[in-house]
């Protein structure tokens, strides 16, 4: 599966992800409708490097405002804006390299359900 995602493809595949991030019950069977046929090494990657490093905090909030989901241009923004610090930082670079890893770990049950949801298909 050597497709490149096109901007909107990749736009449309972090929307979906950042569900995950809200506070109300999580749809996992709908955000696995929703990466359908993508590759999902390419999915996984996004969901823990680009869309995590902006929506964590969602959760970590310990009494979060009502929240219903992200306003997806808010959240393209603030993707551009992580990816675009990375490239211009070694630091920042390093920085999220150990970030993403952490996320990856706190939050491997969001793939894990994914995937369950996934694979019932």
């Amino acid at each position: 599966m050597g497709h490149i995602l096109t901007p909107a493809e990749r736009a449309s595949i972090q929307i979906a992800l950042a569900e995950a991030f809200v506070d109300s019950e999580v749809d996992y069977a709908s955000i696995a409708e929703r990466i359908r046929g993508y590759d999902l090494k390419v999915v996984e990657d996004i969901l823990y490097s680009e869309v995590a490093p902006v929506c964590f905090s969602n959760l970590e909030t310990p009494v979060p405002p009502v929240w219903t989901g992200f306003q997806d241009e808010w959240l393209l923004t603030e993707i551009a804006k992580e990816i675009s610090a990375r490239e211009t930082s070694w630091l920042r670079r390093s920085f999220d390299l150990l970030k993403v890893t952490w996320l990856r770990y706190s939050y491997g049950y969001i793939w894990k359900e994914i995937m369950k949801s996934h694979d019932l298909k």
